[in-house]
């Protein structure tokens, strides 16, 4: 570390900074970020250290997002769902608004794939739908209005008409939706 704790070694901020798609001042501010959740006494090794998933749920940037729960299971390395600061940095990075068009369709693909095989099925979609709207009663959708809906979406982004929707056709769908990469973002 550079001068105690406070500091991040520049010789790791220049390697965060080749491998991410953040800059050096995004990556200081995401320490910083980090740095303001961790007790105290664990400050003293950053590197090791790993913030519990309920903590790092409570950052602005998260607390409001439906699928809030779904980002800190993709993008942390642990089964518990708590946050490396490298987990951070990747996150960060997939939401920055530097990050290829690649590469926000490959992580939105995997927040969505609430079963993790590989294909959005029709029961992820219903999750996706209640997770944009609310399972409350009140916004809450109806049996046969969540069936259309997901018959709806499956017609426009079902191209090899499997019942799923893969990788690719996901891609092709968000490649025609030009709010996607200004709306798939966290901003520090």
């Amino acid at each position: 570390m550079g001068s105690g704790s406070s500091q991040l070694a520049k010789a790791l901020l220049n390697e965060y900074q080749e491998l991410t798609y953040l800059t050096k001042q995004e990556i200081l501010l995401a320490y910083k970020r980090f740095c303001e959740l961790l007790q105290k006494e664990n400050r003293s090794n950053i590197e090791s250290v790993r913030i519990p998933k309920e903590t790092f749920l409570t950052l602005p940037e998260l607390k409001a997002n439906p699928f809030k729960h779904r980002i800190c299971h993709v993008f942390s390395t642990s089964e518990d769902g708590s946050m490396s600061f490298e987990d951070f940095l990747d996150m960060l990075s997939a939401f920055s608004e530097s990050a290829t068009l690649e590469i926000k369709s490959h992580y939105a693909f995997r927040i969505f794939d609430f079963d993790g095989d590989g294909a959005l099925n029709e029961a992820d979609l219903e999750q996706l739908v209640n997770h944009l709207t609310g399972e409350e009663d009140g916004t809450k959708l109806s049996s046969s209005e969540m069936r259309q809906l997901i018959a709806n979406i499956l017609e426009e982004s079902d191209i090899d008409k499997d019942g799923t929707i893969n990788h690719s056709e996901f891609q092709h769908v968000i490649s025609r939706s030009p709010d996607f990469v200004s709306s798939f973002k966290i901003v520090l």
